[in-house]
């Protein structure tokens, strides 16, 4: 296949993806998927501020016209990103999840605040013994290349393909396709 992924990466076939879509059309009959309904699906908790500051992010790197719903055909983009796209692909989406500010370029504040929300995430039965600013600064000290405080796309892909500790923490899969299908199905 030629592709790079992570050991926890499943392969979703046809059918997985065919039934995730049925459940999208009876989940939301009116064919757009709102925020609220967002978190309920993946079993968001209220008082859970890491996870939904997460989905938050997640959500509205999905819905690409911005109108506040991921219609059916965000929903499909996202599914195949999240769950048979490539590397590359993935990596992209990553960025464009920390660049909150949506200029192009990483500052410290956004990766910091994508790496708090992880750390608590991803982190939780790690070993790793630094804080999430040591974490932004070693990201930092590898990635910025021109040392200009600003992350690049360019940087930020050379960064995670030249690292695995990098790599690990840009492109934020956590298991993403095992997560997406149980959360899923799970429904309301």
């Amino acid at each position: 296949m030629g592709q790079e992924e992570s050991a926890d990466h499943k392969e979703v076939d046809l059918a997985q993806i065919q039934g995730l879509c049925t459940t999208f059309m009876k989940e939301c009959p009116s064919g757009a998927l709102h925020l609220h309904e967002f978190k309920r699906i993946f079993g968001v908790q209220r008082e859970s501020e890491e996870e939904s500051a997460y989905m938050e992010t997640i959500f509205r790197s999905f819905d690409t016209n911005q109108d506040n719903a991921i219609d059916f055909m965000e929903y499909v983009a996202a599914l195949h990103l999240v769950l048979r796209g490539k590397l590359e692909d993935r990596l992209k989406w990553s960025f464009k999840v920390y660049d909150k500010d949506g200029n192009g370029r990483l500052d410290r504040q956004e990766v910091k605040h994508i790496i708090k929300i992880i750390y608590k995430i991803k982190m939780r039965n790690s070993d790793m013994n630094m804080t999430p600013c040591e974490v932004c600064d070693r990201i930092f000290e590898l990635v910025d290349q021109d040392n200009d405080g600003q992350i690049s796309l360019t940087e930020f892909m050379e960064g995670a393909r030249k690292d695995e500790w990098v790599m690990d923490l840009l492109k934020l899969d956590v298991n993403a396709s095992g997560w997406f299908i149980h959360n899923w199905n799970k429904g309301p």
